[in-house]
């Protein structure tokens, strides 16, 4: 699936940029705050619930940046495939402190890191003067996954640490994408983007858990 998917897609942006004099380059940037979801969500959700608030989980907020091109098929609808730099990952934060001293016993934090770049083909339907709807199916390649650790009991680092864990998941993400977007007469505008992947994340395929995110960034249009 995702060998035809990338081959009609270098094949549709030949053919349109080849044969369209009216391509418009565009450059993107913003957050994302991702997460996951499915079992293993869920399962972590369950220990949370039994930790009485000393163990919490965290969605993990960071940046994606890139670029595209838009090719017009009429004054309303377009498409733009799109190359990005994205990271996702999740995360979970254990606390303990001492009763009434209010003193941290015990920081601890793991957070996976993970670093895709997302080849996105966008439908974009325009309905008003600079609003714009869009949403299509997007590829995503991992290209790294650092699992951080840093442990500090007292106020003393014990562990402060960088494990890669890239062979544990699953390169490929195949998913979908799609929001709201304004943009201004001078081309610059404002977007607010939700995206789900339907690749299991685990390698082995031992937990159900899928890449989730929201995403709010800025774009401009030459």
């Amino acid at each position: 699936m995702r060998t035809i998917y990338l081959g009609l897609l270098v094949a549709f942006t030949t053919v349109t940029i080849t044969t369209n004099a009216q391509v418009k380059p565009v450059i993107k940037a913003g957050v994302i705050q991702s997460t996951w979801k499915g079992e293993a969500r869920q399962s972590f959700d369950q220990l949370v619930d039994q930790t009485d608030g000393y163990i919490t989980m965290r969605n993990r907020t960071a940046f994606y940046v890139g670029a595209g091109i838009e090719l017009p098929l009429s004054d309303i609808v377009s498409i733009e495939p799109s190359l990005l730099y994205t990271q996702r990952g999740y995360g979970i934060k254990g606390n303990l402190t001492i009763n009434d001293m209010k003193i941290e016993a015990l920081d601890a934090r793991a957070t996976s890191q993970m670093h895709y770049i997302d080849l996105p083909v966008l439908l974009k339907v325009k309905p008003a003067a600079g609003l714009q709807l869009f949403a299509g199916p997007q590829v995503s390649y991992l290209v790294k996954n650092n699992l951080r650790a840093d442990v500090a009991v007292l106020g003393f680092s014990l562990i402060n640490s960088d494990l890669d864990i890239t062979d544990q998941f699953n390169r490929w993400d195949v998913g979908v994408t799609g929001g709201v977007g304004y943009e201004f007469a001078n081309g610059i505008g404002i977007s607010a983007a939700y995206e789900r992947g339907f690749q299991r994340l685990d390698k082995n395929q031992n937990f159900k858990a899928f890449n989730e995110g929201y995403k709010a960034g800025l774009t401009y249009r030459f």
